[in-house]
Order: structure tokens, then sequence, then C-alpha cells
């Protein structure tokens, strides 16, 4: 994939009498990792005080057992980052504390993006609360302080600051006593509720409950709060929702072993390969994938064609996001550092490659030059997804719409610029069918520019005309 997209965040949240709490939170911020690689953090309460720890990189590196022996309680929240608004700095990594009053806190946890800050902006301006240098997860932990700090209870709280969140957002928020769970009313980024020991437990994806052997119940509802404390569950509809799930969790996002919609990620995956092979026949001598995210679009792509699958290109499982510069001389090589090809298979061969999409170009045409250089004779290029021609902005870090290589040049003048014998996108119909849901459940942004959530002022940034 041209340029990896980074998903926004990962959220978890566990509540039950008897838990610790963080040693839960702690697993299931490990399986959602993929979500997010910049930050990592989780706020527990033993039901009289909240603790906090978070630091810059990955779980492995946030946390040790001081930290987790620290993080007391039955209840916690936990987060992992990836800053698609405000830089990437210790100050913006999550849970958010936030003072109520002497001693009293309370935590929160953002998964999306709010296009527009207009409306939160305006709310804490009117109550003299200053937003500079603020990020959106920072306002709306702030407007929910800003209501509690007025005698409401914490849901009323966030029901009083709801309609100043306009955009997408998965929200887990927790005082000394509850954790409650928020979702937007187009249920764009997946939120789902399992049970444990009498206990439950919220997450971004379905992996990270089974991560923990908790059963999951069902998703948490567009629109919908769902309140957790002594007294049990609770649900309430904040606003009417309508589903329109981010399709791109389909096609990339979400962990293969995760279920969204009553969907294996998986499966789906296998079935866009599928759909892709009745789309374009090609005789080549083998289909290999970009590994990982494309690995099950390409199983696909073989079963249906019969050409034979091959791991041809190997990843480095160890390499993650860095923020450590590599040497000059070696910078080029980045990609070489993740993906290494198998020459013996490659040398002489006709080969299609399988990516899942592809943003900017850049890394597919350092993955195709190797291909090339390992002694590929062709090099054939299929995308298990349409064309990216729109930016996102709704949690995940896709770049302007002008760097987006299908925004800017046919797929043609793509194939070139890739050095490739040939290339082929999945259809849109392809990519519902696949799926296998209504295409109203789904939002298909990316692809086609229809955003179900108002973009507010951003809609300048964009152009239909691609």
């Amino acid at each position: 994939m041209g340029t990896r997209i980074k998903e926004k965040c990962g959220i978890f949240g566990v509540f039950g009498a008897g838990f610790e709490a963080a040693r839960l939170v702690h697993p299931g911020l490990w399986a959602l990792q993929h979500r997010g690689q910049e930050s990592s953090g989780i706020a527990s309460s033993d039901g009289k005080k909240i603790y906090l720890h978070k630091g810059m990189g990955l779980v492995a590196h946030v946390f040790g057992e001081e930290d987790l022996k620290n993080l007391k309680g039955s209840l916690a929240i936990g987060h992992n980052r990836y800053s698609t608004s405000g830089p990437s700095k210790s100050s913006h990594a999550q849970p958010i504390l936030e003072k109520i009053s002497s001693g009293k806190f309370i935590a929160v946890v953002h998964n999306g993006n709010l296009p527009s800050t207009k409306k939160l902006e305006e709310f804490l301006k009117a109550e003299k609360v200053s937003t500079e240098d603020l990020n959106d997860s920072e306002m709306i932990a702030k407007a929910i302080a800003v209501n509690v700090k007025k005698g409401n209870t914490l849901e009323e709280a966030i029901k009083k600051a709801y309609p100043f969140f306009t955009g997408v957002f998965c929200l887990l928020v927790m005082d000394e006593q509850k954790l409650i769970a928020v979702r937007d009313s187009f249920g764009i980024r997946p939120l789902s509720l399992g049970k444990l020991n009498g206990g439950y437990i919220v997450a971004s994806e379905t992996c990270a409950l089974d991560t923990v052997g908790a059963k999951f119940l069902r998703e948490i509802k567009p629109g919908e709060m769902v309140i957790i404390s002594n007294h049990g569950l609770k649900s309430v509809q904040i606003e009417k929702g309508s589903q329109k799930l981010d399709v791109f969790e389909f096609v990339y996002f979400a962990r293969p072993d995760s279920m969204l919609l009553n969907k294996s990620v998986d499966l789906v995956r296998q079935n866009l390969g599928r759909e892709l092979a009745k789309e374009n026949k090609l005789k080549v001598d083998m289909v290999i994938p970009v590994p990982d995210s494309a690995i099950p679009a390409a199983i696909g792509y073989s079963r249906q064609s019969g050409i034979p699958f091959e791991m041809g290109l190997i990843k480095n499982r160890y390499i993650h996001r860095t923020f450590i510069s590599p040497e000059k001389h070696t910078r080029g090589h980045i990609v070489q550092l993740k993906l290494n090809p198998l020459r013996h298979l490659i040398s002489g061969k006709k080969i299609a490659v399988i990516d899942d999409s592809i943003v900017r170009g850049t890394t597919s045409k350092q993955i195709i030059k190797m291909l090339r250089d390992a002694g590929a004779k062709e090099v054939h290029l299929l995308v298990s997804s349409p064309p990216v021609k729109f930016p996102d902005f709704y949690g995940i870090d896709t770049p302007d719409q002008k760097e987006l290589i299908a925004a800017v040049k046919k797929i043609p003048e793509i194939a070139k610029e890739l050095g490739v014998d040939s290339m082929n996108y999945l259809s849109y119909q392809g990519l519902i069918k696949a799926i296998g849901l209504p295409e109203d459940l789904l939002c298909t942004a990316l692809f086609d520019g229809n955003y179900p959530v108002d973009i507010g002022e951003r809609k300048k940034e964009i152009t239909y005309d691609v």
C-alpha cells in the first residue's frame, strides 16, 4: 500500500467487581496496537481515586510491571493513539484527565475525529474555557467536565455536550465510579461490548474482546450511550442512529480476526480477492500479497483463479513506527527493512501482486522495484479496493487530496509511474458485493466523496472533479 494510511486510535474499557482492571486493559491495548502506535495510556479507579499512566511509543514500551501495579482498581480505560488532530507529542497522549473539583476527576479516551470543532469552541469560549493548543479530543473532555462542574451527573454531562461533538467519535468516559461508552450517530468507527465474569468490556474491535476471554454481546449502537456501574448496565439512545460503518475498516484497518456488523473481516477480505479475480483474469505464474493486510485478498484471488499463492515478500514483524530517523544512505531502503523478496520464487516469473489499497503510491513503487530487482519477468498490480480519490476527515490519517495518486492520475498513468506491466483496481460494485451488506450501512467517502457526517469548513479542501 502506498504510504500506509494510519487509523486514529484504539480504545478499551473495563468494569467489574474484583477485576484488576488495568491488567485487562493492558492486553486489550496490545490487541489494538494496529490502530495506533504513537502513544499509549491507561486510567484506572479504585472507587475513590483515578490513577493514570501514559507515554509515547508502543504498549510494550509504555507499561512495565510497576506501572500496572500502580493502576489500582476494578474500573479502567485505555487508549492507543495515532495523531490526526494535533501533532505527535506526549501532551496529546490519552486518557485525558480533567479536574472536576478538589481530588475529583474524569478521564476520557476518543477514537475518531471532529472535522469541525466550531460548535465546541463556541461552547467552551462561552464558558470561559481557553481552547488554545487543544485538539478535538481535549475539547470533548473539557466540554463534559464543564457540565459536570455545573452539578450534572456524568451521563447528563455527556448528553448535554453531545450536540457539540460534530464529527466522528467513539468515547469512553469514566469517573471514580462508572464507565460510560458513547458512539456518534453514524457509527463510523467500530465499538463493541463484551461480558466477562459478571463485568463488562468495551473495545474498538472484537479481536480485543477475544484476547481477554470476554464474550461478545453486541455492538454499541450509533447514537447510543451505555452506562456501566454497580447498578449494572443501562442504555440511553441520545440521538437517532443511522449506521454508516467506514468501509475501510473491512478493506484495511480492522484486524482480520475481528467481526464487524456480524461479518468476519477475514472472509470479507477473501471475498474482495475473489471478486478481483472475477473482474481481472491474468496469465501469471503466481499471486503474491503485500503482507500482512493483503494476505486474505490474495488467498481469495488464488482460490478463485486457480493461480498458486506464494508468500513472495517476507515481512519483518518487529519493525514498527519509529521516532528515529534512518541513516541518510539507507533512507530510501526503509521499505526493505519491512519487506524482503524471496528471489528463488520470483526470478524469471510473471507475478500478480495484490495490495489492499494505494494512497500516495510511494511504497507501491518501492515494492515493484524490489520485485524487478529480484528478477521478476512481469509484475501486474491488483488492488482489492477501488481507487482512493478523497481524503478522510473521520479519524484516519490520509494526505491532502492532491497527494492521493488516484485523485490526480488516471489508471494507465499510475501503472506507468509505479513501473508495472498492468494495473487494475476492484470495482466499487465488486467491493459492495464482497462485503455482503446493504450499501447504505457503509461510509464509502474515500472512494466516492460521499461524506455522511457534515465535514463543515473542510469542504473547501476537496474537489469532486476527479
